[in-house]
């Protein structure tokens, strides 16, 4: 009598617990509402030379030409769509025009603006790789950067940086004149409006200002006037890390393209998962290796006018070219 009555508990047990886990899943791990994208061709490789990379860290899309922060080779290098090689500039060291392990990248109104990781700066070139402007420098104070990872432009023209150390995200006038910030400076945190090394930021087709919450494993986002508007990433957006659908293991890098849609560089998961604005989960794609398809560390997205996604394969120093699926064609260079 004692042994069935053990069994029984045990199968209710058994099914009560079923029934948990499928309640969380259907809570936490949302299903794709599109298919994932298609990997179209590559390039790259571990070196010095034109069209090589060491640790390539930050992308950018401008008109047809795609530039990539090769982030220990101090430079910037410019390619096509196809891959193929067009100039570079950029060199060790911190004066004007050299860089400092530069990071992720933004394009506006024909400028580059790069994140410098050594130099606490963001450096702003022309196109052709021109030095316009500094803004910033060493220090925590306001308009000042601790390694700052990520730059992008709201529409009137401001900066939003990520400023990785100083555990916050500034928001700047062009000239560099502070204007908010949100996080509170120097504190690690997981509630709404706190960070855990922010990595990137985006901005939103209606102004939106997105935040990679890089150790918080989350996106956070924030009105154009700068109130907390939601967040995503793991059960609650609360600092859990996990492999499933809109759940998050170090999110690097974000990109948002002509419809307001996020990409989401998702660093330990070899993948890039994609967003709505709101944060429904839409698709991913990518997975760990060397081959087609896959990535060793995927660390920065971007997207180009024809709806192509680049991403930055840190760790098999490359970049990838993908499309979506119902229109993708196979480029004929590797």
């Amino acid at each position: 009598m004692k042994l069935r009555f053990l069994i029984r508990l045990g199968a209710r047990i058994g099914i009560a617990l079923g029934f948990l886990a499928a309640v969380i899943w259907l809570a936490f791990i949302p299903s794709p509402k599109e298919p994932p994208y298609t990997f179209v061709g590559a390039w790259g490789g571990k070196g010095h030379a034109p069209g090589q990379f060491d640790d390539p860290t930050g992308i950018a899309v401008a008109g047809e030409e795609v530039f990539v922060a090769d982030s220990r080779n101090d430079r910037i290098q410019v390619f096509d769509l196809q891959g193929r090689f067009k100039r570079q500039f950029g060199s060790a060291g911190a004066a004007p025009g050299q860089l400092g392990r530069p990071m992720n990248l933004a394009v506006r109104d024909g400028r580059l603006y790069v994140a410098e990781y050594v130099n606490d700066r963001i450096q702003v070139f022309g196109l052709d790789g021109t030095p316009r402007a500094i803004i910033g420098g060493p220090g925590s104070g306001p308009g000042q950067f601790n390694a700052p990872g990520g730059v992008a432009l709201a529409a009137n023209g401001d900066l939003i940086v990520a400023d990785f150390y100083n555990q916050r995200v500034q928001q700047l006038k062009a000239d560099g004149s502070f204007v908010r910030q949100w996080g509170r400076t120097g504190v690690i945190g997981i509630g709404a409006g706190q960070f855990n090394y922010p990595t990137d930021v985006a901005v939103g087709t209606d102004g939106t200002v997105f935040v990679a919450d890089g150790y918080n494993d989350r996106i956070q986002a924030f009105a154009a006037d700068g109130a907390f508007s939601h967040k995503w990433g793991g059960p609650l957006a609360m600092n859990v890390f996990g492999p499933f659908p809109g759940w998050f293991a170090t999110v690097t890098s974000l990109a948002v393209d002509g419809r307001g849609q996020l990409f989401a560089a998702d660093f330990y998961n070899h993948r890039v998962q994609k967003f709505s604005a709101d944060g429904t989960f839409l698709t991913q794609f990518g997975s760990r290796g060397e081959g087609r398809g896959r990535f060793e560390y995927v660390i920065a997205v971007a997207v180009a006018a024809d709806e192509s996604v680049f991403a930055v394969d840190f760790g098999n120093q490359r970049v990838t070219r993908w499309r979506p699926q119902a229109d993708s064609v196979r480029d004929p260079r590797p």
